[in-house]
């Protein structure tokens, strides 16, 4: 899924452990940790956008918050920045193999923006979709909208005029709200966080209640998925194919990221297959093709 090595390490280890861990850091020491890798792929305003970032030790303490409602007061899955840089690199991921196949996107086909311009909605969508996990889960949508406002304006600061400047930050509020259960995207990019959002499973990212001792259909399913890769499809442009351990994952599948793709804009885009290779399971089944 494109994603740097520093995160693929990270994510390797125990997630419950790793997010916990962070918990315990004072802010400082919990942001010096953070640094968002992308490939920028030559995207200049790209590379400008995560360099600032990067700088940012106020968007970074919103992610740390995040976390520690998430995981020490409500134990729930991760929310830390390694989930906002996994779900930016699934974005990213899942965009440009649109453009590859020459779809276009919000951006592009109704203000006359670039592929380019995308990829900064996109990135800039991923990295403040949950910044309202820092007030509180419930109703964190709405208050990711507040926070994001003045934030996006900050970090686009030189790199376009008005009236394109509204455009943007216009377009990733709309990406933000659109994640949310009942979200109803009106742009592919929108489209693209919110099913993103819900890919953030592989490697156990979703552990944290299961390895606490609730076991649920929820927890199970979360701790069945072993890994998440994205390809070209054979009949669309986009494959997204599951390996689980375990075939209580079809939950995860059918259930949970059916649903978000499910009114997001990419189903014509997208297939989805899931599957067990583990010979320690009896199977269930062999293969599961999500019918969108």
């Amino acid at each position: 899924m494109a994603i740097d090595k520093e995160t693929a390490d990270r994510i390797d280890q125990p997630v419950a452990e790793e997010a916990q861990h962070e918990t315990t850091l004072t802010p400082a020491e919990a942001v010096e940790r953070m640094k968002i890798n992308v490939p920028v792929r030559g995207n200049r305003k790209l590379r400008t956008v995560i360099e600032r970032v990067n700088a940012d030790k106020q968007l970074k303490g919103w992610w740390h918050v995040s976390n520690v409602n998430a995981v020490a007061r409500m134990e729930i899955n991760d929310h830390s920045w390694v989930h906002i840089q996994i779900v930016t690199n699934i974005a990213l991921k899942l965009l440009r193999q649109l453009t590859k196949h020459h779809i276009d996107t919000g951006l592009v086909h109704d203000f006359g923006l670039t592929a380019d311009d995308a990829e900064v909605v996109v990135t800039l969508s991923a990295l403040t979709h949950c910044v309202g996990m820092s007030v509180h889960r419930h109703g964190h949508e709405d208050f990711s909208l507040f926070l994001a406002e003045p934030k996006l304006r900050e970090l686009l600061d030189g790199l376009y005029d008005e009236p394109d400047k509204t455009v943007i930050v216009s377009e990733v509020l709309q990406a933000i709200i659109s994640h949310r259960a009942d979200g109803q995207p009106l742009t592919i990019e929108a489209g693209l966080i919110r099913v993103a959002d819900a890919l953030d499973m592989a490697k156990g990212r979703s552990r944290i209640p299961f390895e606490r001792g609730r076991v649920s259909m929820h927890s199970l399913s979360a701790a069945a998925i072993e890994d998440v890769t994205i390809t070209d499809g054979e009949d669309k442009p986009i494959l997204i194919e599951i390996r689980m351990n375990n075939s209580s994952g079809i939950f995860q599948v059918d259930g949970l990221l059916k649903a978000k793709l499910r009114g997001s804009g990419l189903e014509p885009y997208v297939e989805v297959v899931a599957h067990i290779d583990t010979e320690t399971e009896t199977r269930l089944v062999q293969l599961y093709r999500v019918e969108l």
